[in-house]
């Protein structure tokens, strides 16, 4: 195991250390390589990640990125990158069953009363969020756009939350996804009050 205990490797560094390791120490294939990231200077995920890289073939993380003083390498964030950036990491891969992963974020979060933040990757509120008529707009053209991955393959949902900085397709889209149907004339209404 080799770890980052007070965070502060770069990924580089990290990296380099890992390979160094595969490039040094005799039979070392024989031995699964583990990391220990802590996130001090919020690269715990981008060290886990490079050292994956590089041959390390286990990762000590923790839901939501729960740890010590910043706490330590969030799982949901390695698991979604491997499973999203195959071909970054080698075809690297976990056996995390990815629909549970906003469900065990939220338990963890209820059992520690640890609070996530709206915006965190992957199981934060506003992950799957659009407010930006752009945003909006080229999401519901084709998602992949504003999204990397599928909320559904998560446990998450899709949410469109009309705004100051929605366009009138954005508005439209959520009160659909309300059950309403306005006219033009209702929906230039509506739109101007949401403005």
């Amino acid at each position: 195991n080799i770890p980052d205990t007070v965070g502060y490797t770069t990924p580089f560094e990290f990296g380099t250390l890992i390979q160094g390791i595969f490039a040094n120490v005799p039979n070392i294939g024989r031995a699964i390589i583990s990391v220990h990231c802590h996130n001090d200077l919020g690269l715990a995920v981008a060290n886990s990640l490079a050292a994956i890289k590089f041959g390390a073939r286990q990762v000590e993380c923790t839901v939501n990125g729960i740890g010590e003083r910043a706490g330590n390498a969030a799982m949901e964030e390695i698991v979604m990158a491997l499973d999203t950036r195959k071909d970054a990491f080698g075809g690297a891969w976990t056996n995390v069953r990815k629909d549970q992963i906003c469900k065990a974020s939220r338990v963890v979060s209820q059992l520690t009363g640890l609070m996530v933040q709206p915006n965190k990757a992957v199981v934060g509120k506003n992950a799957f969020t659009h407010e930006s008529g752009i945003h909006t707009q080229g999401m519901l053209a084709h998602p992949s756009t504003y999204e990397p991955i599928e909320p559904e393959l998560v446990g998450g949902t899709r949410r469109l939350a009309p705004g100051k900085h929605s366009g009138s397709a954005g508005i439209n889209a959520a009160l659909a996804g309300m059950g309403l149907h306005p006219s033009e004339e209702q929906l230039k209404e509506v739109f101007l009050r949401v403005k």
